[in-house]
């Protein structure tokens, strides 16, 4: 094949650098106000900052209760159980009611799918009034357990869905072949199926921790203490009805954006591995 012309990698090259750079400028926006002193909104088209300081990240990570305890460093602590827990519980009751609902053929299981994936097309704000008063039935209003199993009730059939279709692509053959050596279905299941079910798992977990750890309306409204917050409500304090702390949100944003990118780079073989390549023969 003859190679492309120095023109066209040229234009090619110059089209994809415009892209990369319009797909960074907001980002470089948010790194310029954050390292800027003051909380004036950076109204230059330059998006490189003319003076560094990192005082508005030494305010928000400084930021301490009424009572003199470290405020900033509770409300990060809650964002992250409150993650971690909602992608765990989404995740281990979705993959046993997915891997069942893969395998078996049994009356209702249809029904219990369309019924998963109606749940998926309401936001939870619709829900907003109705787990408010569930939850204060039941003591867990303004508590972490609380906001667990709201977030819980929205991971979960999401998570059931993209287990349940990566299921059905694993051979049952697998499963077949581990029952003619003795293996028990619970042994299938967790030695055989669940390996080969990691990519799927891995980033379904993903997508449930980033939805609890972005999440801000539930946890605004269901949680009243300063000291339950979450990090997307932390964020919010900072703009305003009369004025906004412009500085201060964009070091918070940076700072909550951190757990996340450092997750992604962490898990980012799973997200690209195909294990049951080349697991059967025939």
């Amino acid at each position: 094949m003859r190679s492309p012309s120095t023109p066209k990698v040229v234009a090619v090259h110059f089209l994809l650098l415009f892209f990369t750079l319009a797909t960074l400028f907001p980002v470089l926006w948010v790194v310029k106000m954050a390292l800027e002193p003051g909380q004036g909104m950076a109204v230059s088209i330059n998006p490189f900052p003319t003076e560094i300081t990192f005082a508005n990240f030494e305010a928000v990570l400084s930021t301490k209760a009424g009572d003199g305890s470290w405020l900033f460093g509770r409300q990060l602590f809650n964002s992250l159980v409150v993650s971690t827990v909602t992608a765990a519980v989404g995740v281990g009751l979705a993959a046993t009611a997915g891997y069942a609902l893969s395998r078996w053929n049994f009356p209702g299981r249809d029904r219990a799918m369309a019924i998963f994936l109606l749940t998926q097309m309401f936001p939870g704000v619709v829900m907003l009034i109705p787990l408010y008063i569930l939850l204060d039935e039941l003591g867990l209003l303004d508590s972490m357990a609380g906001l667990i199993l709201v977030y819980s009730t929205t991971s979960v059939p999401f998570a059931t869905w993209n287990l349940k279709g990566y299921f059905d692509t694993i051979p049952k053959d697998l499963e077949e072949a581990a029952m003619l050596d003795g293996a028990s279905r619970w042994v299938t299941f967790t030695q055989v199926i669940l390996p080969l079910a990691r990519p799927a798992l891995v980033v379904t977990a993903l997508f449930a921790f980033m939805t609890a750890w972005n999440e801000y309306i539930l946890a605004a409204t269901l949680m009243g203490d300063e000291r339950g917050f979450t990090l997307p409500v932390v964020l919010k304090g900072y703009v305003g009805e009369f004025g906004a702390q412009w500085g201060y949100f964009a070091a918070g944003a940076i700072l909550v954006s951190l757990p996340v990118t450092a997750l992604f780079f962490m898990l980012q073989r799973f997200l690209v591995e195909g294990l049951t390549a080349g697991s059967v023969k025939g």
